[in-house]
C-alpha cells in the first residue's frame, strides 16, 4: 500500500514557479527546488518524474494564474486600442509588486535549454501563437467595426508586439521606473497606430 504524501503538490507546484520565474529553468537547481517545494528527492520524482516536467506544470500554472490575470484585463476592455493598453497596464503592476520577478516565466522559458527539449518547446510556442492569435483577432474585429482603419496589418502589429514583449522584459530589470516604459510603450503603440 503506497505511504500519504507527506506534502501538498500544488503548494509545492507554486513554490517551483516561483523558483523558476525568478531564476530561469537552468539556473534552478535540483536542490534549490527540493528546499523551496518542501520536499525529499523521493517525493520529487514520484510526484513530478523530473525538472523538465516539473517546469511544464509549471509553465501551465503561471498560464492559469498570471498570464489569465493578463487576458481578463485585455477582455475586459471596450475598444481594442484600450485591450492592448490594458494588458500593458496588467503587466507593469505585476513589476510594480516587489514579490514578483521582473520577467515573465514564458519570456524567460525563450532560452536554448527550454527550447531544446521540445515538449517544453510545444508549449512555449503554442502558448505565444495563442497570445498572437488573441491580438490579432482582436484587432481584426476592431477593424471589421471601424475603430482602426480597413488596412490595418493586424498580423504584422500582432508580431510587433510580441517581439516587443520578449525584449521588453529583458530591459525592463534595467528601465525599472513605471513612467519611463508607459511612454516607451504609448509610444509603441501609437506608432502602430493604435
Amino acid at each position: 500500500m503506497p505511504g500519504k504524501k507527506q506534502f501538498d503538490p500544488e503548494r509545492a507546484v507554486d513554490q517551483a514557479v516561483r523558483l523558476f520565474w525568478a531564476r530561469g529553468y537552468s539556473n534552478a537547481s535540483l536542490r534549490d527546488l527540493l528546499k523551496v517545494m518542501k520536499i525529499g528527492e523521493g517525493s520529487f520524482y514520484n510526484s513530478f518524474k523530473s525538472k523538465k516536467h516539473l517546469y511544464l506544470l509549471c509553465l501551465k500554472r503561471y498560464h492559469a494564474t498570471v498570464t489569465a490575470r493578463r487576458f481578463a484585463a485585455f477582455d475586459a476592455a471596450p475598444s481594442a486600442k484600450q485591450a492592448v493598453r490594458r494588458y500593458f497596464a496588467a503587466i507593469l503592476d505585476d513589476l510594480d509588486d516587489p514579490r514578483i520577478p521582473n520577467v515573465c516565466l514564458m519570456a524567460g522559458s525563450l532560452s536554448s535549454d527550454v527550447l531544446g527539449a521540445r515538449d517544453l518547446r510545444d508549449y512555449v510556442v503554442a502558448e505565444m501563437e495563442a497570445l498572437r492569435q488573441i491580438l490579432i483577432g482582436r484587432l481584426d474585429e476592431a477593424s471589421a467595426r471601424g475603430e482602426l482603419p480597413a488596412q490595418f496589418d493586424s498580423r504584422n502589429v500582432a508580431d510587433i508586439i510580441i517581439t516587443y514583449l520578449q525584449g521588453f522584459f529583458r530591459v525592463v530589470r534595467v528601465l525599472r521606473k513605471r513612467a519611463e516604459m508607459e511612454r516607451q510603450i504609448e509610444s509603441l503603440l501609437v506608432g502602430l497606430g493604435l
